[in-house]
């Protein structure tokens, strides 16, 4: 009998037939796992919708139907794999990303870290007074959910519930003593005697509202059973959009550069989120207080991660090259030992070689140089050289274990043929093994590069930058590189946390590091000419 052969598409659609449907198992952990995911998800978009957060809302009801699209669907197998990685890549580094470039075109920082409408109730809470004669009203403390709250009878007997974030409301249900003064109250639990001592600063700072309104007044006590009304010394005007203090006449209208300022240039402290442009960039250039420090910071951070590739790998090349040679025993213990330094935690070691180096009652100095009070780390250039010491320490296992495994690859016969021809070591190390060695090498000595330029662990944990600048407001000191600097003007103490400068400072970083790598890579082609 003829045989009949089936065509491509007949054997497509067979195999799809025969193909197996997913395992109840399978199915079953598909679907706990989706319902977890969109859980989450809902309990998310219902956060973001009552926050009116709509544009962040929009995209996570988009990436929460994708994911179920992707998951839900036959076939895709790729896409099913990919998704989970993608997702987290956009979440934890393409939004951060575009998150920091954002705050650098804003004010953002400490009295600039939220709306102008939070800004006005923050300064009007912030600006009560106690009213002169007030009323006084008797209050229990009770708690709620974790949340403390006035139980207030006020000097007609009425009896209302309220806390910082709920204004005063009454109620009709409390349990009151002999003297009409409410002790308990259904749902709320009573503080103690000794409960009230031990929250006594919490109980303090509790500034309870009489209503929506903070120019109603609020309730405060010094005490936890008596509380008396405080009311706003600057009111702000809506119409108008300024706040006027009561007591002197001072008008704060709005400057627009998110802060409230007087006609003679007094302004309220807490100001609020605006966009500002280039004026971070600019400010990084033109105000001599960062200009002057910046400068310093960029040369030496420059100086500090050339020297360190420079140093660590060529220290990493002596010993992989003398450890590489043929007759050497016991090959395997040097190399396990030289690699030890590179299996400490960088952050533990400076701690570590910051005790070592300390002028008093450091190892260093009382062992090697009889107890002479060195100081390594509070001397501008021996802090430098300090940093510089223990970068080596920690970073020419790396470059031992990269040039160990690229000599081993080198091929041994142009070895022995340049040996031939009379070669001597020397002329052999530079003209031959380097040159070859350089090949597969310098993509890793530019990633060396980059990754000393921010090396903060070293900096922070050995000097903290130290020791200081004194010709500068700036807390920046001697040996602090472009990244410890944008840490101290993001999180560290002085003149205020600045988020927008940090964040444009890190652009700048971005862009330096980015440029030398993009010219250090074309230049290493030429490399590739060698094989």
């Amino acid at each position: 009998m003829p045989t009949t052969t089936a065509s491509p598409a007949e054997s497509t659609k067979r195999s799809r037939t025969l193909r197996p449907s997913d395992s109840v198992a399978g199915l079953l952990a598909k679907i706990i796992l989706l319902g977890l995911v969109d859980a989450f998800a809902v309990y998310v978009l219902i956060v973001l919708f009552l926050q009116e957060k709509w544009i962040v809302l929009v995209l996570a009801a988009a990436v929460t139907l994708l994911i179920n699209w992707i998951y839900l669907r036959r076939g895709g197998l790729p896409a099913k794999y990919l998704a989970p990685g993608i997702f987290f890549l956009l979440l934890f580094q393409v939004f951060v990303m575009i998150f920091s470039g954002y705050v650098a075109f804003t004010n953002y920082g400490d009295g600039h870290n939220s709306t102008k409408e939070d800004a006005i109730l923050s300064i009007q809470l912030a600006a009560q007074q106690r009213v002169p004669d007030s009323p006084a009203y008797r209050v229990t403390i009770v708690e709620q959910g974790g949340e403390l709250h006035f139980l207030t009878t006020d000097p007609d007997g009425d009896i209302s519930i309220g806390s910082t974030e709920e204004p005063l409301e009454e109620v009709s249900n409390a349990v009151t003593d002999g003297t009409g003064k409410a002790t308990e109250l259904e749902d709320y639990r009573t503080l103690q005697f000794d409960e009230i001592l031990a929250n006594q600063s919490e109980i303090l700072a509790l500034t309870v509202p009489f209503s929506e309104d903070p120019d109603d007044g609020t309730l405060r006590t010094s005490d936890g059973s008596t509380a008396y009304v405080f009311s706003p010394t600057l009111v702000y005007d809506d119409a108008s959009d300024t706040f006027t203090d009561t007591e002197t006449g001072t008008v704060y209208s709005d400057s627009g550069e998110g802060t409230f300022v007087s006609a003679d240039g007094q302004q309220l402290n807490t100001g609020w989120k605006i966009d500002v442009g280039f004026a971070n960039f600019v400010k990084a250039f033109s105000n001599e207080d960062i200009r002057g420090p910046l400068l310093q910071v960029t040369l030496w951070t420059f100086t500090f991660a050339l020297i360190s590739v420079l140093s660590t790998f060529a220290l990493g090349l002596f010993l992989a090259n003398a450890f590489n040679h043929p007759n050497l025993r016991g090959k395997k213990i040097y190399r396990i030992l030289m690699i030890l330094p590179y299996a400490f935690p960088a952050f533990l070691a400076g701690l570590v070689w910051s005790g070592l180096l300390n002028p008093e009652f450091g190892y260093v100095n009382n062992t090697f140089f009889g107890g002479a009070n060195i100081p390594w780390l509070t001397d501008p250039l021996l802090a430098k050289f300090s940093v510089l010491l223990v970068n080596l320490w920690l970073g020419f296992p790396y470059m031992f274990l990269v040039c160990t495994g690229a000599l081993q690859s080198l091929p041994e016969d142009v070895n022995e043929a340049a040996r031939l021809d009379g070669a001597s070591p020397w002329k052999l190390f530079t003209s031959i093994k380097l040159p070859l060695l350089l090949v597969s090498v310098a993509p890793l000595l530019i990633a060396s590069f980059a990754f000393n330029f921010n090396n903060f662990n070293v900096i922070y944990m050995l000097t903290d930058g130290g020791p200081r600048l004194s010709d500068t407001t700036v807390n920046v000191g001697a040996t602090d590189i472009l990244i410890t600097m944008v840490y101290e003007v993001a999180f560290g103490s002085g003149v205020g946390r600045d988020y927008g400068l940090a964040s444009a400072l890190s652009i700048i970083i971005f862009f330096i590091v980015a440029v030398i790598s993009v010219i250090s890579f074309r230049q290493t082609k030429s490399l590739e000419e060698i094989n």
